[in-house]
C-alpha cells in the first residue's frame, strides 16, 4: 500500500487499515491486539488508533 509507505513513523491509524496491513479481517484485528500478537491500540477520545511505527516493527519482525 503506497500511502502505508509515506506515513510517518508517527502516524496514527484505524482498525481498517491495520486490517489490510496484517492481511486478516478487522475481528481478527482486535483479537490479536486482546492476546497481545499486535501492538495495543491507543484511545483518543470516541476513536481507537494503532500507531504506525509500532505496526512496522511487529510486521519487520514478524517476516523476518
Amino acid at each position: 500500500m503506497a500511502i502505508w509507505d509515506d506515513l510517518p513513523n508517527d502516524a496514527q491509524v484505524d482498525v481498517r487499515v491495520v486490517a489490510v496491513m496484517t492481511g486478516t479481517s478487522v475481528p481478527t484485528v482486535w483479537r490479536h491486539a486482546r492476546i497481545g500478537l499486535l501492538p495495543a491500540p491507543r484511545h483518543f477520545g470516541g476513536s481507537t488508533r494503532w500507531n504506525v511505527g509500532e505496526l512496522r516493527e511487529m510486521l519487520r519482525g514478524k517476516s523476518a
